[in-house]
């Protein structure tokens, strides 16, 4: 814990963690919120997971784009419109009585505007603190986001039982107004200049570790999408018991994080981690019963902040300065088709075989994350003894001979 408090002291770093959790928080609300709204309004699990679907494909499209326009046009400006854009979509999603294919239209715009938030500040990290910091300061923004998912699901249900359901998705749009603006007021946004990128785009997922965390991201999400969709689905919309589930789900991972966030990350790093959450995915298929689930889910959560300490550790030390705001952007765009992926494939089990395919799903997900990087090791560096942060971006230099 030494080393985490240490972090904390480091001039702007709590604030800028603060800030983007705050920027963040609606993702741990707005999956429940809109499961749980479009399934009242529309009597259909499988509608609410084709418009959650289309929304993460939207963000999908968008994240390597309006990362690497961050490059060009400056992490603030291209911010501020996606929030502006994102937030009146969501609202508007929350109020209007809309038609099926204007809702998932809607949901489109609103994932295709969703501010870059994560990989803006994933590229301001190494800029923040030594080299011997960021590894545990990654570790540490893994745990501290599980925060989003213990407390945004048990607030989106709370809010949804007592008030509605639309109320959960406006509470989301206010979190993601003020954060979002508290962000982009952060001195640390407006001292880091993202160098413009020379090489052409897509190029950076040539790079064997960016494109194992990216299929690896995606697996992994898929499976928690997965398990979000069979818990609310297991004791439905008008029960909190769900809510709680997922919170405790997230509780393990803000526990993992903490706990193995100090270890170094070797070729095993990734597939170790992962098999944690297989391990859990698998005991919560079992049965649908709330204590079981929580503690089946608990285990799984442990692997999961370390498993994103590890695809955020080896991206940062295999690509270039200028080409880390992309990469995290592709590799968030993994981690938003395996959501939409999970959703749709989720709610069509859920419809046709019951809560607790979505479940076994789930698990399927998780063995295909820990069974890919265990075969695709050799992509995987070795960080252990060394820096994790970026390969400096290097001009060449006229000297003048006499």
């Amino acid at each position: 814990m030494s080393s985490y408090i240490e972090l904390l002291k480091t001039p702007g770093v709590a604030r800028i963690i603060a800030a983007q959790l705050t920027a963040r928080f609606p993702f741990g609300m707005l999956s429940l919120a809109f499961l749980i709204h479009i399934e009242q309004a529309y009597g259909s699990y499988a509608i609410a997971g084709i418009v959650l679907a289309a929304m993460s494909i939207g963000q999908a499209i968008a994240g390597p784009l309006t990362s690497r326009l961050m490059g060009r046009l400056g992490m603030r400006p291209v911010i501020l419109v996606t929030l502006a854009v994102c937030a009146i979509s969501i609202i508007l999603m929350a109020l209007l009585p809309l038609p099926i294919p204007g809702l998932v239209a809607l949901g489109f715009v609103a994932g295709l505007s969703m501010p870059p938030i994560q990989p803006a500040v994933r590229t301001i990290y190494p800029k923040m603190v030594n080299s011997r910091q960021l590894t545990p300061l990654f570790s540490l923004d893994a745990s501290a986001q599980e925060i989003i998912w213990v407390l945004g699901p048990v607030i989106a249900t709370f809010v949804a039982i007592q008030v509605n359901s639309a109320a959960g998705i406006l509470l989301a749009a206010v979190f993601l107004i003020g954060g979002g603006l508290w962000f982009v007021a952060s001195p640390e946004v407006g001292r880091v200049r993202i160098p413009r990128s020379k090489r052409k785009f897509g190029v950076v997922l040539r790079r064997p570790a960016v494109l194992l965390s990216t299929v690896v991201g995606f697996m992994l999400v898929a499976s928690t999408a997965a398990v979000e969709a069979g818990v609310v689905a297991s004791f439905g919309h008008g029960s909190s018991s769900s809510g709680w589930v997922l919170a405790i789900f997230a509780l393990g991972s803000l526990v993992g994080g903490l706990a193995l966030g100090h270890m170094q990350i070797g070729p095993w790093a990734l597939a170790g981690r992962m098999l944690i959450v297989t391990f859990g995915m698998v005991l919560a298929s079992f049965w649908l019963n709330f204590w079981w689930l929580s503690a089946a889910l608990f285990v799984a959560g442990i692997g999961i902040a370390p498993a994103f300490a590890v695809l955020f550790g080896i991206v940062s030390a295999s690509v270039k300065f200028s080409d880390t705001a992309e990469a995290y952007g592709w590799v968030g765009t993994g981690q938003l088709i395996g959501a939409a992926l999970g959703s749709a494939i989720a709610g069509f089990m859920i419809d046709h075989y019951g809560a607790q395919s979505a479940l076994i799903a789930a698990a399927a997900f998780a063995a295909l994350g820990c069974l890919i990087p265990a075969l695709g090791r050799k992509w995987h560096p070795d960080l252990r003894g060394r820096d994790a942060s970026p390969i400096p971006d290097t001009e060449p230099i006229m000297i003048q001979t006499s």
